[in-house]
Formats: C-alpha cells, structure tokens, sequence
C-alpha cells in the first residue's frame, strides 16, 4: 500500500471556485482575495486579514510595519522552520533563537531571559497546530516595557514589544475558547500546498492591534505595501478612466492572486465545517492507538485551554537515538508508507550554524527532533489505510530498537 505524507485537498467546490475565476478574466488580485480575506476574518474573528503570497512574506511585512530592522532583535524558538528566522533576517534584523518546551512550543523562561533593550519583537511559533501560551507571552510583554526603547511611529504607539504569531500550521487551533488568529497583536497563516487550508502558495495577516491604532488603517497601509506602495490595485486601475495611480511607501510584490485564492475561498467554510473534524479524529485514532505503546510519546491535543489544529501528529519514540529514528523511517519506507520530520531545528542547518548558533545550547529542541516522526494525516485517510500506517510504524519501532 502506498500512502503519500500530505496530498492537498481538492475537490468539485474547489474546481468550480477556480473555474469561476478563470472563466472572470481576472485572475490576480482582486474579489477572490477580499472573499478570502473576509472569511478568514468571520472565523478567526481577527478585526482585518491581510492575504499575501506566502507566511514568510507576512511575517517580513508585519516586522517592516513596526519599523524593525538592522540592530533590532527577534525572538525565535530554535525550533521551527527557517521561514521564521529568515524573515528577520531578510528585514536586517537579528534572530534571538530560544529553546522549547516538551509540547514543541518556544520556553517562556526563555524568552524572559532573551529580551533586551533591542528587542523589538516576539514571534512564537504554534508547532504542529498547537497554540502558544500568549496570555503569559502577552503579559511578560506587558511588564517589559521599561526596557522597550521606540524607535519607530508604530513602536511609539505600542509602547511595547510586539507579539507577532507564527501559526503557519494553526488555523482552527483554540485558545481559550476563540479560534487563533486574534490571539495576540498580529497572526500570521500559511496557506502553502501542505497546509490544513492551502491556495497552493499563500498566506494571510491577522491584525489584532489594541487602541489607540485602527486596524483598518493598517490594513490599508500593508495591503499598500504589498503591492510595491502602489496605491491602486490592478482591480481597481482596470476600471474605466482608473489608470491613474501613485506610488507612496518604498513596498514589496507581496500580493496574493484571486487565482490562488479560489482555492482557499472553497475550503475555508468546508474546512471549519467537517474537514477540521475529520483531522481531530485521525488525531484521535492515533492518540488512542499510539498510548497502548510504552516507546510512545504522544503530541499534545486538547486540554482546558488549547485544542491543536491537528496539522501534524508529532510522534515521539522514548528514547530514541538520532541514528535510530532514522532507522525507523527507512522501514516505514519501504513499507510504501511516508512520514516526514518537523522540524531539523535550526542550528542544525548549515546557514544557521555559519551564523555561530549551536545545538549545545538548544537540548529541548534537539532531543524533540531526534525521536520524533510526523505521521500522515488529512481528511481522505481511509480506516484501511489508518490501521496500515500504525501497523507499519509499529513493525519498524519495535525491530529497531
């Protein structure tokens, strides 16, 4: 049996979606991205959603917004994809990684012993769908801002450090009973071909920000922005005698086209509807099967206060070595089945390490990564293929070690 890791999902609502922009004779930007950008905003109930080409194109536009860049510092899990970090770089500022916790998500102590008076920003990253602790983030931001030094209009106005969510895989996961997204001052989505909700490549930006800022005006100013501070879109300068337009903000080619967004537009209301309760009972299924396995160390799911998106299911092996678990995926290969790895934190990563971080000083992270597996999990899993994949996964643990 062959079973492939995270095909997207695609079906006749999704085809019909973007037959309808094909058939429009408009295909970049315009009313399939406002639909997009609405329907994020009505489930996540985030004031103003922004989207963009990509998640690393929303985290670099949030940090441009609030001014940051060469001298300032980021704070970033070590543990996460090099899209978070090379955001911050790409805006000249410098990432300031932290170790993790046990559930994958950035150590709070860490951050505390991480900021100074060049922080400018935060952005905890939701691995595999499950939230951050953003009270207690938002609170310790809250009780810094003695050391917070502006440098920026919109640093003035915030008076603080700015918490920036990297919930690439967390739309759908809740925290405290709301959806994240409006969680903490901005939340960044990745709409990417393997995502929970996807346009193929894609992303969006949720703007939560508290008084005295408008988050429709800033809105405005990013979606601006994100079409090389021009201030028409192609829409709009389509319509008769609306050639004219000016350019007022040094911006990026950032946007997002209705093309791509047709396919997110179909899923969205689908996707809240069934197909996120179709991931929590895959979750489910393995969580149920997995905790009958003395080597097995299950992800987190829900508890009173978070439930996770259930992007990955992020097995762990007790006390498997690196060489080990890698052993274990080549079986589960070569049994037709593929798993993958999240993530190889990034002080393993040659770019990383050239930039002087070293694992030494990353253990949690390290030890997460070195046992851990990301088992399929999407809506058309079957029960047959389900019972294959535990079957396989457990053949390879158990002649391994």
């Amino acid at each position: 049996m062959k079973i492939p890791f995270s095909p997207p999902y695609i079906n006749d609502n999704v085809i019909k979606e973007i037959t309808e922009a094909l058939e429009s004779g408009w295909i970049t930007t315009g009313p399939k991205v406002k639909k997009l950008e609405e329907l994020v905003s009505y489930y996540t109930k985030a004031p103003n959603v922004l989207g963009v080409n990509s998640a690393t194109s929303g985290l670099m536009l949030a940090l441009k917004w609030f001014g940051i860049g060469e001298g300032d510092e980021v704070i970033i899990p070590a543990y996460t994809y090099a899209a978070t970090a090379l955001a911050v770089i790409h805006v000249g500022a410098t990432p300031i990684m932290v170790d993790i916790e046990d559930d994958f998500n950035i150590s709070l102590k860490g951050i505390k012993n991480a900021i100074t008076e060049d922080t400018k920003a935060i952005i905890p990253v939701d691995i595999a769908g499950w939230p951050c602790d953003y009270d207690a983030i938002n609170k310790l931001v809250d009780t810094t801002r003695d050391l917070f030094h502006a440098a920026h209009e919109n640093q003035e106005k915030l008076g603080r450090i700015v918490v920036i969510a990297d919930a690439a895989h967390a739309i759908g996961a809740e925290y405290k009973n709301k959806f994240v997204g409006a969680t903490t001052d901005i939340t960044v989505f990745s709409f990417h071909a393997v995502k929970n909700v996807t346009t193929a490549e894609g992303g969006a930006i949720c703007l939560n920000l508290p008084e005295p800022f408008v988050n429709q005006e800033e809105y405005n100013y990013l979606r601006c922005f994100s079409l090389n501070g021009q201030t028409k879109d192609a829409f709009t300068k389509s319509k008769a005698g609306g050639w004219r337009y000016d350019i007022i903000y040094p911006g990026l080619k950032m946007n997002l086209p209705d093309l791509l967004a047709a396919v997110g537009v179909a899923q969205l209301p689908e996707y809240f509807d069934s197909i996120l309760g179709k991931r929590k009972e895959i979750f489910t299924y393995y969580q149920e099967y997995f905790s009958t396995k003395n080597w097995a160390i299950l992800p987190p799911f829900q508890n009173e206060v978070k439930i996770s998106s259930c992007h990955l299911y992020a097995l762990r092996i007790k006390d498997a070595s690196e060489a080990q678990r890698d052993a274990i995926i080549d079986k589960i290969a070569q049994a037709g089945v593929a798993v993958n790895v999240h993530f190889q934190p990034l002080p393993l990563l040659s770019l990383f390490k050239s930039y002087g971080y070293k694992i030494e000083d990353y253990p949690n992270a390290f030890n997460n990564y070195k046992a851990e597996i990301s088992l399929p999990i999407y809506p058309q899993l079957t029960q047959e293929q389900l019972q294959y994949i535990v079957s396989t996964i457990t053949n390879a643990v158990e002649t391994t070690l």
